[in-house]
């Protein structure tokens, strides 16, 4: 049996009472006290988020930026240092190994971090894909932690953390999908506006032996702001609110990026990359079921596995992701559903043990913050 993996910061998390999980074959926090406090206190304040299991990736060489044009489905040679991209890790018949960040750190040098669940699988697909490109890949998910920041208040709390100095852009210049870089008690660190909570906020990324200092720095300094330590189940109802997609529920290998409603992240005119014939193939979401949003009102919520049926109870698709919004007060699920159905006026049902709730068709995402 397969020793679970704990993160740096496994003591912060016990001394704060949190309740743990296996998330990947990690011990991940779930909670620390209540998943509605920590996911409201994330859309009116702040949350800090453990997120030290996910992998990361360095992509150095002069042809850097060539390869990963090639590896993945977008154009990431258009993307100037200091920016970030969403993107998406496809195998040759165009299904998701994975969805990942990509960081231009330099002309010939990025960062990629993907799930942690899939390090094994986008390591391969990474180094295999190197053929005759002058580039190194190197898994370095080891030597680092990552910490997310998330709320409103997310700024105001970094930029009161004495220990983090030397910010290379000015923290109201600092723009989404974009970072800056900073120390930490004089040691490099990686400061990222990005997140997966539809808030704004920042993932920084530090030396793995610093983590755990970080951690409690900032919630020192967030204790007059209302930061609180938030746990898996808050962070997964806030991405839901914001509509991102979970691998393992809304992409597989079995799912192409038009069926997620991701055909805008491949790049299908560039000369050649992995997954291009598959992609081009399938222009529009022809084949197989489609992602959307649904809405039911009431407070039974459809749940992940729940089948989407008709009026006379035939199923015609699958909740992969279903709760009741925090944020909104009613159910709210992203489900996969026959292409039939997907956008006419069919009536809809959330089969939830055997009762028919009625479901509207929304557009993703179902929460947007305000600017």
């Amino acid at each position: 049996m397969t020793e679970p993996r704990y993160t740096p910061l496994r003591k912060n998390h016990e001394a704060l009472g949190a309740s743990f999980t296996d998330f990947g074959g990690w011990q991940m926090p779930v909670r620390y006290t209540s998943d509605l406090a920590e996911h409201h206190a994330v859309r009116a304040a702040a949350g800090i988020f453990d997120i030290s299991h996910m992998a990361e990736f360095t992509v150095r060489g002069a042809a850097a930026a060539e390869y990963l044009d090639y590896a993945l489905a977008g154009r990431l040679s258009a993307m100037s240092a200091g920016k970030a991209k969403y993107s998406l890790l496809l195998a040759e018949d165009g299904g998701i190994i994975d969805d990942v960040i990509v960081y231009r750190l330099d002309d010939a040098d990025f960062l990629i971090i993907s799930n942690a669940g899939n390090r094994d699988a986008v390591r391969e697909a990474l180094r295999e894909r190197v053929d005759a490109f002058d580039v190194e890949v190197e898994d370095v998910s080891d030597d680092f932690g990552l910490i997310a920041v998330q709320g409103p208040v997310s700024e105001a709390i970094l930029a009161a953390t004495e220990a983090i100095e030397d910010v290379t852009v000015p923290w109201a210049e600092q723009k989404y999908y974009a970072w800056a870089r900073a120390t930490y008690n004089g040691k490099p660190l990686l400061l990222a506006r990005t997140g997966y909570t539809g808030e704004d906020g920042f993932e920084l990324l530090v030396d793995a032996a610093d983590v755990a200092a970080l951690w409690d720095d900032i919630l020192t300094a967030g204790a007059a702001h209302g930061l609180v330590p938030a746990g898996l189940a808050a962070r997964d109802s806030l991405r839901l609110e914001a509509g991102m997609p979970l691998y393992g529920n809304e992409l597989s290998r079995d799912i192409r990026p038009a069926q997620a409603g991701l055909g805008r992240v491949v790049v299908t005119d560039k000369e050649r990359f992995v997954g291009k014939d598959a992609s081009a193939s399938v222009p529009e979401p022809a084949e197989g079921r489609v992602l959307i949003g649904l809405t039911a009102e009431g407070r039974r919520a459809g749940r992940a596995g729940y089948p989407v049926v008709l009026e006379d109870g035939t199923a015609v698709g699958e909740i992969t992701s279903g709760a009741l919004s925090p944020t909104l007060g009613h159910p709210i699920a992203m489900a996969y559903v026959d292409p039939s159905v997907a956008e006419d006026g069919t009536a809809l049902f959330l089969d939830v043990r055997g009762t028919k709730i009625p479901a509207t068709r929304t557009a993703l995402p179902f929460y947007r913050r305000k600017k």
